[in-house]
Order: structure tokens, then C-alpha cells, then sequence
């Protein structure tokens, strides 16, 4: 028989072992694996495979690194998510919506050196990696959450622009240098018109385009494979490489090297500054979707164990030799549909594409650039938001022009700045509703119980030598100003000389240092003026706060008081 202090020790280290064991939530799924999931994952990996290859060949290729890359970026995340991932089924990869912000860095550091390009996308994955999972232990995965829908609208709107039109010059063959969406479509338009189009090249991407289009329906028909598979025969038995298609060509056999990143002299900023970018866009993402598949599997998932996936994953990636990556929202309802039960389905898919390229990687030698750009394309497609914006245009126009703001600044500007431009909109339409909210002057109505807005209820009556002031918003630097307006003005309009003021507190749920300074002011300003200053239904961590900052104790507790009706109470009986 074990004696207690056995016991104790014994609990103590399984304790700590599944403290452990919360940051590996792959591990924790095997103690719960089923036999019967093993032929379904395993089938659904292979599924999944017909997808990872040609989609990650092509967002390689959108993000500016030769395709192979796309493929080391597949392999060692879903690897990595496997074990750091709490989603059950969430695929990870190389992902449309992260193409242009990796671009945009990654012309401008590199240029046309490919192994610069590399080093540098590298760097941004590990940057993304780091900063994904410092959030995260930081348990800061509500982040994302800053970003209003119409904002989240507008950048993903541009980003799908910027994709698109990178893609263009390749359907027609055409190298045209990165100068930003604009510039590059009118530099697409003036190569054309000179003729320098390849319109083989154009016929086998706008066919296969319209091919994956079409397919897209048939959610079990693996379209994009087909699209590939089938451009790939066209070049190669029409020899259309001889008439300038330009093909993927041969790429390395093997695995991707464990190497550190690095690309000298490079502007360090800017590649932070992007995988900060990339890491905020993929985790809105993965998010998103993360919530949608934990709520059909009736399972909940930590955001910010979500983030500390995606994190392991992107800085697996960045020293594996590839890129930023993210969730996937054409991958994962793949899987699905192929019928995944957990992270299995992603190794056996990041095994397969590893054979694929031990053993077979000259299968993808004539695969069309123009191909690919069709792929993307299509992917850039479907992150077009346009129904919802017109939604919000109806019930809410400004807010639709902060989206169309957001959209103007990707297209125009490009995507790394036209992100930052979304960012600083949603903390300036924070701060806006905040240094502006409503306020309202309380009174009472017949037959209705409690006070209420004496705009909305004319005929409400005001106590006499009483001002019931409520401020719905927290009090903070940006209005404490515009408070103390508004509330002397209220003072001023009172129909009666006024004796005392009752902030009715309740919505106020943070007071900061100048706000508490103002209101500081404000008790002495009244009390000269013979009014007392009052608060009712405060909470208690902002009177907590008030206490901190040397406030309460100046006024008293006489003057807090639990509920509105008391403050009247009170009121009402001291002489």
C-alpha cells in the first residue's frame, strides 16, 4: 500500500505534467484517440495532399519564392501544428491572403535573387512565429478582435485586389516589376498592347481559371487538382514550353534543411513590421475558423492556444526553409469533407507531400506558371466581401466608408501600409465612439419605474436642486474634458438652482489618471459653487480604482451611493 507521501508526490507530478501537457494539445488528443478515426484520417490526409501540392506551389510563387518552398512550408507546420494545435482537423499552409503582404517585403529586400527571397520570408515566418507565441502565453488572443468587421472587410478586400492583379502578368507571360496594384495593372496594360502577351500562356491559365471555377461546386471533386493535372498534360504533349510557356521546371529533391535565416544587410523593420502583419492577418483567420470547427466537433478551443499553434508553426516553418503561413479555408473544409476526426489527417497529408518529393519531384516539371496564377486567382476570388458590405452600407453608411477607406489604402498604397491603415482606423473608431459617447440628463415619468432620458421623455419630471447626470462610456483621457462640459452645461440648463449633481455611474467602467484629475477639479469647482458631487451604482473596481488614485477618500463614501433611488433618498432627506 503506497503511503501518503507517495501519493502526494505522485499528484504533485501528474499535476505538473498536465500543466505541461496543456501547451501540447496533439499529445493530450492521443490519450483520447479512437482505432476507428485511424482509416478515416489516413484517407483524408491523401485527399488533402491532392490539394497541399499545387496550392502550395502557387501561393510560393504569389509570395514572391520559388515553388518548391511552398511545399517546405506545408510539410514542417502541419507537423508542427499537430502537436501545438488545439483545433482538430484546422489544416495550415501557405494561404492566399497572406501572398501580398509577403510580397510587397520580399521585392523590395530581395529583388530577383531567389535565395534572398527565401531568407527573407524565412525571417518573417519566425518573426510572425515569435510574436504569435509570445501573445499568446500572454494570453492576448483577443487582439484580433480590435478589428471591426468593416475593417476586416475593407483590408481583405484590398489584399484579394493585390493578389489578383500580382497574378495577371503571369496568365499573359509577362514579367512586370512590383510598383503596387495600380501602377502594375497599367504597366500590364501598356506590355499587352505592345504585344508582348503569350496567349497559349493565356489560354491554358484562363482555361484552367474557368475549370476550377466550375468545379468549385462539386464540393467532393478535387477541382484544382484537375485544372493542374490537366494543364500539365497540355504543355507537355503540345510541347507549349517551346512557344514561351513558361513552367515551373525541375525543383530539388529532398527535404527541407534545418537553417537559420538570415539575409544580410537587409532592412530588419520592415521585415518585423510585415510578419507582425502577417502574424495579425493569419490569427484573424485561423480564428475565425477555428471557432467554426470547434462549434460542429461541440468542443471549445483556446484562442490563445490557437495562437501558440500558429505561432509553433510559422517559426517551424522559418527555419525549415519557408514562409508565413496560415489556416485554410479551402484545405480544411477538404479535409473535412474527406471525413478527418483529428491533427492525423494533416501528418499523414504532410508525409505524403514529403514523398512526393523524395521520390517523385520531376512530376511537376511542366506545370504552367499561368496554372498557378489561375489557382491563386481563384483563391483571390473568394475573398471578395461584397453582400455583407451592402448590408452594411444600408443599416450603417459611415462604417462602410471606414471599409472602402481600408480597401483604398491596400490597393493604393500596398499591403503592409494599407494594413497599418487599418489598424490605426480601428483604434481611431474606438477612440471616436469613446471621446463622443452619449450622456443624458434623468428624470421621472409616470408609471415607469427608474429614471430616464429626459429628451426621450419630455415629459419626465426633474427633482428640484437635482441633477441625475449618467455618462455611458468609460471616462479617460480622449473625453474627461468634453465630460465636464457637458456636465456644466447640464447644471446651467436645470430649470432649478442646483444644490447637488448625481453621476450615475454604472456604465462607467474605467476611470484613468486624467480623467480622475478632472474630476478632482470638477468637486472643487462645484464646491464653491455650493454643489455637491455625488456618484450612484459605481462598480466596485472603478471606486477600487478612484482609491488608488487618491480620489475617494477626498470625497468620502457619504458620497457613493449603491443605486440611483438611494442617491435620490439621500438627497431628499438632508436638510
Amino acid at each position: 500500500m503506497p503511503s501518503v507521501g507517495s501519493i502526494a508526490q505522485g499528484e504533485t507530478a501528474s499535476d505538473a505534467t498536465q500543466g505541461w501537457l496543456r501547451w501540447l494539445p496533439g499529445v493530450l488528443m492521443l490519450r483520447h484517440y479512437q482505432a476507428a478515426w485511424l482509416p478515416r484520417d489516413i484517407a483524408a490526409g491523401l485527399v488533402l495532399t491532392t490539394m497541399l501540392v499545387p496550392v502550395g506551389i502557387a501561393y510560393a510563387e504569389a509570395s514572391g519564392v520559388p515553388g518548391v518552398y511552398g511545399l517546405y512550408a506545408t510539410i514542417i507546420p502541419l507537423l508542427a501544428y499537430a502537436v501545438f494545435g488545439p483545433s482538430r482537423i484546422l489544416v495550415l499552409g501557405p494561404d492566399s491572403s497572406l501572398a501580398a503582404p509577403i510580397l510587397s517585403v520580399v521585392v523590395v529586400i530581395a529583388g530577383s535573387d531567389p535565395a534572398r527571397a527565401v531568407a527573407v520570408a524565412s525571417m518573417m515566418a519566425v518573426v510572425s512565429g515569435l510574436f504569435c507565441i509570445v501573445l499568446g502565453l500572454l494570453r492576448l488572443g483577443f487582439i484580433t478582435e480590435l478589428l471591426s468587421k468593416p475593417i476586416r472587410y475593407g483590408y481583405m478586400n484590398g489584399i484579394a485586389l493585390t493578389v489578383l492583379i500580382s497574378q495577371l502578368p503571369k496568365f499573359f507571360g509577362i514579367s512586370v516589376a512590383d510598383q503596387g496594384p495600380l501602377r502594375e495593372i497599367m504597366s500590364l496594360g501598356t506590355a499587352i498592347s505592345g504585344g508582348q502577351a503569350n496567349w497559349y500562356s493565356f489560354a491554358v491559365g484562363a482555361g484552367s481559371l474557368v475549370l476550377i471555377l466550375f468545379l468549385k461546386r462539386f464540393e467532393r471533386v478535387p477541382g484544382i487538382l484537375i485544372a493542374v493535372v490537366l494543364a500539365t498534360l497540355c504543355v507537355s504533349l503540345f510541347k507549349l514550353d517551346a512557344m514561351g510557356v513558361k513552367v515551373l521546371g525541375r525543383i530539388p529533391q529532398g527535404l527541407p534543411a534545418l537553417v537559420f535565416p538570415w539575409a544580410s544587410g537587409a532592412d530588419v523593420v520592415k521585415i518585423v513590421l510585415g510578419g507582425c502583419a502577417v502574424a495579425l492577418i493569419s490569427f484573424a483567420d485561423t480564428s475565425v475558423l477555428s471557432r467554426t470547427y470547434a462549434a460542429r466537433f461541440h468542443i471549445r478551443v483556446d484562442p490563445n492556444q490557437e495562437m501558440v499553434g500558429l505561432g509553433a508553426a510559422n517559426l517551424a516553418a522559418g527555419f525549415f526553409q519557408g514562409f508565413p503561413i496560415s489556416s485554410s479555408s479551402s484545405r480544411t473544409p477538404v479535409a473535412e469533407a474527406a471525413g478527418a476526426r483529428s491533427q492525423l489527417t494533416g501528418v499523414v497529408g504532410a508525409l505524403a507531400v514529403a514523398v512526393v518529393l523524395v521520390a517523385a519531384p520531376n512530376l511537376m516539371r511542366h506545370l504552367p506558371n499561368s496554372a498557378l496564377a489561375a489557382v491563386v486567382i481563384a483563391a483571390a476570388l473568394g475573398l471578395f466581401e461584397f453582400a455583407d458590405l451592402r448590408r452594411i452600407y444600408r443599416i450603417q453608411p459611415w462604417e462602410f466608408w471606414l471599409s472602402i477607406a481600408c480597401f483604398v489604402g491596400v490597393a493604393v498604397f500596398g499591403a503592409i501600409p494599407g494594413i497599418c491603415i487599418a489598424v490605426v482606423i480601428a483604434v481611431l473608431e474606438f477612440l471616436w465612439d469613446a471621446w463622443r459617447p452619449h450622456y443624458a440628463v434623468l428624470g421621472r415619468v409616470d408609471n415607469l419605474r427608474g429614471y430616464h432620458d429626459t429628451k426621450r421623455y419630455p415629459t419626465a419630471t426633474r427633482i428640484p436642486g437635482l441633477v441625475l447626470f449618467r455618462w455611458d462610456a468609460p471616462l479617460f483621457f480622449a473625453n474627461a474634458e468634453l465630460f465636464q462640459e457637458r456636465m456644466l452645461e447640464a447644471i446651467d440648463a436645470s430649470p432649478t438652482p442646483v444644490r447637488r449633481v448625481v453621476i450615475a455611474a454604472e456604465p462607467v467602467t474605467s476611470v484613468d489618471v486624467t480623467a480622475a484629475d478632472m474630476l478632482r477639479d470638477l468637486h472643487r469647482t462645484l464646491g464653491e459653487r455650493g454643489i455637491a458631487l455625488h456618484f450612484a451604482e459605481m462598480k466596485d473596481p472603478v471606486r477600487d480604482k478612484l482609491r488608488r488614485l487618491e480620489l475617494a477618500d477626498i470625497m468620502g463614501d457619504h458620497h457613493f451611493h449603491p443605486t440611483l433611488g438611494s442617491a435620490v433618498d439621500d438627497y431628499l432627506q438632508t436638510p
